[in-house]
């Protein structure tokens, strides 16, 4: 018989503590990875084919996601799936094995990376003897341990409801206790299962109200950024691309950025001065994933607002991972349904990161083929040695305030103070002191700038 679980027992590394228990270390976990051979992935729009990642690769990442939540992995396995079975996805040769593996290991939690009917999760369960996650919950538990503003938990809450809702009979463990007999169906379960989906119902209608506040403070907060023309810049990518290791190197905060899956969840966003004085907000976002949960999708629809008001994109690429162009794909599909237009090339700058990594010849024929019939070729850099940040800073700035102009301006004595702005928001070409005691400076700087410059010289002579 299946062992019962508590309902809101974590799976997570760190220890459960129960009175007159002792404290425990780092969950067990086994972790499978389906590979279905005769399901085509396609896209939903198209109907065309996606690019499919090697089964070494959605290996790496259901490893990558597991650990991301601290469990202690004590095997882990690709499965081919030729015939997928509606009781349990996998063959009951293969359960049975993995049902001995989970005794042996004393393992408490399997995680199957793909997604799982609530018959399948039920069902699996009973014959692991273990909890079963699917790729959908894995991720909802990372969200939950990630999230640290009160709009990221609220968001991560109300998909997890979502989630739960059919999976009531699975997840409840109140329910588990009524369900020993054959009149279960019209039994006291069923009223209960009842009342508690009215329950989670009237959570997910209160969380959404509370979402909707938080998305109205989002709001005036955006109108207050347009009224001072401050453009905002988005990084987007796949986790693990390296999108808080850039903002922290372009903006020097410190947000938190480690080599692992979902490392921040919540944007943030800083005001940044540019080499000639351009001033924007970087905004730094979660990272996407492929099949990435719809129920996250459309919670997480208010932060991602972000990316959809913002003045220009980057899109950040791992293009040292040997799955760059299926994570980029999948980057594209949820800018499309965000309503983003990744071949956008006056709005979205594709960037390749952690070319730091690649020896001297590849990283010479990526470059090539990248930039082989494109608009826009890409931009390659490190975020972690630098490598490229002022290229970037350089295309962000002509994209935000136009090419460089040059210009030549004559300072009077009496406007010096403009000088040291001068400095700061162009590129000195030459200066000359007269005998006037005026100043005449040759310079470049963006378009803007040198409105700027002429309507400040402006003021000055009229004032």
């Amino acid at each position: 018989m299946a062992r019962e679980k508590d309902a809101d027992a974590t799976v997570r590394g760190k220890p459960t503590h129960h009175p007159g228990t002792e404290a425990k270390g780092p969950t067990r976990a086994v972790v499978i990875v389906p590979v279905l051979t005769r399901h085509q992935r396609n896209d939903d729009e198209t109907n065309r084919p996606r690019l499919m990642r090697s089964a070494e690769a959605r290996h790496d990442e259901a490893v990558g996601l597991a650990r991301a939540i601290n469990l202690d992995l004590i095997h882990t396995a690709v499965v081919t799936v030729n015939d997928p079975r509606p009781a349990t996805l996998l063959g009951s040769g293969k359960v049975e094995e993995f049902a001995e593996i989970v005794k042996e290991g004393h393992a408490e939690v399997v995680i199957v990376d793909h997604p799982l009917t609530p018959v399948q999760q039920r069902n699996l369960e009973k014959e692991l003897n273990a909890k079963v996650l699917d790729r959908t919950g894995l991720i909802l538990e990372i969200f939950g341990e990630r999230a640290r503003t009160k709009e990221g938990t609220l968001q991560v809450e109300l998909a997890h409801l979502n989630y739960q809702k059919g999976r009531l009979v699975r997840s409840w463990t109140h329910l588990e206790r009524q369900r020993g007999g054959a009149g279960f169906l019209g039994g006291p379960g069923e009223t209960q299962i009842e009342s508690d989906r009215r329950v989670l119902q009237d959570k997910i209608i209160k969380l959404k109200h509370e979402l909707e506040t938080v998305r109205r403070t989002r709001d005036l907060h955006r109108a207050k950024r347009k009224k001072v023309p401050f453009p905002v810049v988005a990084i987007v990518g796949y986790t693990n691309a390296g999108k808080s290791t850039l903002f922290n190197k372009v903006t020097g905060a410190g947000v938190l950025a480690e080599d692992m899956l979902f490392a921040t969840l919540d944007p943030t966003l800083r005001r940044v001065r540019l080499p000639h004085g351009t001033p924007i907000i970087l905004s730094d976002t979660v990272g996407f994933i492929s099949d990435l949960p719809t129920h996250l999708v459309a919670a997480f629809r208010a932060t991602l607002e972000e990316v959809v008001e913002a003045d220009l994109v980057i899109h950040l690429r791992d293009i040292s991972d040997p799955d760059t162009s299926a994570q980029a794909e999948d980057v594209e599909r949820i800018l499309a349904d965000l309503g983003v237009d990744a071949g956008d090339t006056k709005r979205v700058i594709e960037v390749w990161n952690k070319i730091d990594r690649l020896d001297e010849g590849n990283r010479a024929r990526l470059l090539a083929d990248g930039a082989d019939g494109r608009k826009a070729p890409p931009v390659a850099i490190s975020a972690v040695t630098g490598e490229g940040i002022d290229a970037l800073k350089a295309i962000i700035e002509t994209r935000m305030s136009g090419e460089l102009e040059s210009l030549t301006v004559t300072i009077e004595p009496a406007q010096f103070g403009l000088v040291d702005w001068l400095y700061r928001n162009g590129d000195i070409v030459s200066r000359a002191d007269n005998e006037d005691g005026s100043t005449t400076i040759s310079l470049m700087a963006t378009h803007s700038a040198k409105q700027e410059i002429e309507s400040r010289l402006h003021r000055k002579n009229n004032g």
